[in-house]
């Protein structure tokens, strides 16, 4: 099965950038859909991201449209989160996720998804 890595995250500063990677082996990521969460402690695992397997459409939680893009590179087996203006709220463990299984569907639910990766930090102090 495929294997998803992320990379990326770290410390950064209110109103600053950061851009996760996550890369896939194992599998071409071609015939996933692929998604980004989120989980800050003591929350549950919260929705921030995806896209269907070509790249044409995306999907995003409210509280990051505008300031997050989702994006693939399908030759490249890696799925990026662009994170821009940074807010300490989005201070978390940022998983990326895929599933084989939808076509069309962009699902936003944690359970949609079949294959983790183990998560890369993002602290925004406040």
């Amino acid at each position: 099965q495929v294997q998803l890595v992320e990379s990326g995250g770290g410390l950064a500063q209110v109103g600053g950038s950061l851009r996760l990677s996550c890369a896939a082996s194992g599998r071409p990521i071609s015939t996933y859909v692929m998604g980004w969460f989120r989980q800050a402690p003591g929350k549950g695992r919260e929705f921030v991201a995806a896209i269907n397997r070509s790249g044409t459409n995306t999907r995003y939680a409210d509280s990051v449209k505008g300031r997050f893009t989702i994006s693939r590179d399908n030759a490249k087996n890696t799925v990026y989160l662009q994170i821009n203006s940074l807010k300490p709220e989005d201070t978390a463990a940022y998983y990326c996720a895929a599933d084989t299984y939808w076509t069309t569907y962009i699902p936003s639910q944690p359970d949609d998804y079949g294959h983790w990766g183990q998560g890369t930090q993002v602290t925004v102090p406040s």
